[in-house]
């Protein structure tokens, strides 16, 4: 955990240097730091006010405030993600899209076996939580879902 004195100097830096945003990541734990936007700052030159997000790298292990208000699309097996059936094809579904019950939302392959994973929530995309071609766990987020 970052101590008072470290968020007090990453603040310093952010204001000698005119930085609206810095993130730091540092042995498992990451702290973003983001100039709060449309403060009025006051005469006496005060800079606006630094929002601090402070979170662990393990995003599985720790879902923001922000996931938990959603409905979660979690991976059924261990494999590798894949948002589109190739390389060079659209994705099944994209952030901000309507999803229908059934709807292939993407593929996790397994053994050398291309597993179709299909939604089980009608709604629509807020976030798409893992990256193309990367491994996945059991029971781990992969989407996150405004239900309808």
């Amino acid at each position: 955990m970052a101590n008072i004195k470290e968020i007090k100097e990453m603040i310093s830096l952010m204001n000698e240097n005119n930085l609206s945003e810095i993130e730091i990541e540092k042995d498992g734990l990451k702290i973003k730091l983001k100039r709060v936007l449309g403060q009025v700052a006051s005469t006496a030159g005060v800079n606006a006010p630094i929002a601090v997000e402070q979170t662990t790298v393990n995003a599985q292990e720790n879902l923001s405030v922000k996931e938990e208000k959603y409905l979660q699309i979690k991976s059924p097996m261990v494999g590798t993600f894949y948002k589109a059936p190739s390389p060079d094809a659209p994705p099944f579904v994209d952030t901000g899209e309507k999803l229908e019950v059934g709807q292939i939302v993407c593929i996790i392959e397994a053994m050398k076996l291309m597993n179709e994973i299909k939604s089980e929530i009608k709604g629509k995309i807020v976030e798409i939580l893992v990256e193309n071609g990367r491994p996945v766990e059991f029971g781990q987020p992969l989407f996150l879902i405004e239900p309808a």
